[in-house]
């Protein structure tokens, strides 16, 4: 569950006019979160109710009365869809919620009314993370923070007192009152929304004296406090299977959930390359174990150059087909009479062999200390960060020299060297010869 928190959804749903309960509206979200735009129909969402009911704060003991009561919600109530062409298509958000008590799970499946919502979306769409609704107390500041998302890019935006009571079911004659409107609704939802990342504020628009739009404006909210939000998804990701099995893997660490789904996100929802990348770290000395299962997880970073290089270095060797190699053999054994004969039929073609062989020799010099030099900022960037790689170890690598099998790096000065020998010299070696069991650490 929840292995993607990122929703998108047309705006004109954003414009749709029902009144569902705060939770019946996280029930959506969630399933939202489960879709991918370019998916070409709905499936059906299994989840266990212990997981619907920890997101949605239901406890324990009345799970099984209040869920049912939550989906009933969103099977019966009629919601008005707005389409494109401004007109309206009555539907619900769910066409199905089956329980099964036997293994404690609950299925659910969106109504095909939704599907022009969520699905095959090209343009004029909204997108933001799971956890900004899932953080909202009011049932309002949801609805509204879907619109001020479908308006984000416009920055600013008018709509009237009567077309906002209708699309959020304002029917209650309390609310023909702005001023209750204001302070039950509107304030109370901008005191959650700006919480998030983006920040609203209004102003009012008269006709005579009486209050008949409202205009708001949106900008993005740069005092936003990740607090809130690291906690959130913290507490989401508990929930993820995958996300326990690599709690277990890094217990010892005490690894946040947010960093765990950071390292399985970056390995590309790997869990065995997680594990063999995890292996690898314990022979390493590593101040910053996070950022190295980041680095290394990521794409081919981990050994994979090193492969790369070796199948290279093979097959690096251009043939030529028109060498005489049986004179070229003979005649660099010693094993010909004709010794100057041979030299004279094959000069040229000896001096080509020797230059084509030279030139392939520099090139697979040069492909090799570029191989050294990205494995190793590859490498020991995740192992020591960026800060300290740059400051301490880059100069030398940019200056490394390769002869004879041995790497040599040359230093600026005698303090470099000293530091590099005390704190960096065995971790670089290691790699070294994993790049190429030949190849020798020399200091210059």
């Amino acid at each position: 569950m929840n292995k993607n928190y990122l929703i998108t959804h047309s705006n004109s749903l954003a414009y749709s006019k029902y009144s569902l309960s705060i939770n019946a509206q996280k029930i959506v979200m969630i399933l939202a979160s489960l879709v991918q735009p370019n998916d070409n129909g709905f499936k059906e969402f299994e989840f266990t109710v212990k997981e619907l009911a920890e997101i949605l704060g239901v406890s324990k003991e009345n799970v099984y009365k209040e869920l049912p009561k939550i989906t009933r919600e969103l099977i019966t109530k009629l919601i008005l869809f707005k389409t494109n062409d401004d007109n309206f298509i009555q539907g619900t958000f769910l066409s199905t919620a089956e329980y099964k008590k036997s293994n404690g799970k609950v299925i659910l499946e969106f109504s095909p009314k939704v599907a022009p919502y969520l699905l095959e979306l090209k343009r004029y769409f909204s997108q933001y993370k799971l956890f900004t609704p899932l953080s909202f107390k009011s049932k309002y500041s949801i609805r509204l923070y879907q619109i001020f998302k479908a308006n984000e890019i416009k920055k600013n935006f008018i709509i009237s007192l009567d077309d906002l009571r209708e699309i959020l079911n304002l029917q209650q004659k309390s609310y023909e009152s702005f001023n209750r409107l204001k302070e039950r609704v509107i304030n109370t939802s901008l005191e959650e929304i700006n919480k998030t990342d983006i920040y609203v504020n209004f102003e009012t628009i008269k006709t005579g004296k009486k209050v008949t739009y409202l205009k708001f404006y949106i900008k993005e909210n740069k005092n936003l406090s990740n607090d809130n939000e690291i906690q959130l998804i913290n507490e989401k990701l508990e929930t993820n299977e995958n996300i326990k099995e690599l709690k277990h893997l890094f217990k010892k660490h005490k690894i946040s959930a947010e960093n765990l789904s950071k390292i399985y996100e970056s390995s590309g929802k790997n869990i065995e390359k997680v594990k063999k990348v995890y292996e690898y770290s314990k022979t390493q000395k590593i101040d910053n174990l996070v950022g190295f299962m980041i680095k290394m997880v990521k794409d081919n970073n981990f050994q994979e150059s090193i492969k790369q290089y070796k199948y290279n270095k093979l097959h690096n060797f251009t043939e030529r087909e028109d060498y005489d190699y049986e004179n070229l053999e003979k005649c660099l054994l010693g094993w010909t009479d004709n010794e100057n004969n041979i030299f004279d039929n094959n000069t040229q073609q000896f001096e080509e062999a020797k230059s084509e062989f030279n030139s392939i020799e520099n090139k697979n010099n040069i492909y090799l200390i570029d191989t050294v030099k990205s494995v190793l900022e590859c490498q020991l960037t995740a192992i020591f960060g960026e800060l300290r790689y740059r400051t301490w170890i880059k100069p030398s690598i940019d200056n490394i020299e390769i002869e004879d099998n041995n790497v040599k790096f040359i230093f600026l000065n005698e303090f470099m060297k000293k530091k590099f020998s005390n704190e960096f010299e065995n971790i670089i070696k290691e790699i070294i010869l994993e790049i190429d069991e030949n190849l020798m650490l020399k200091k210059c």
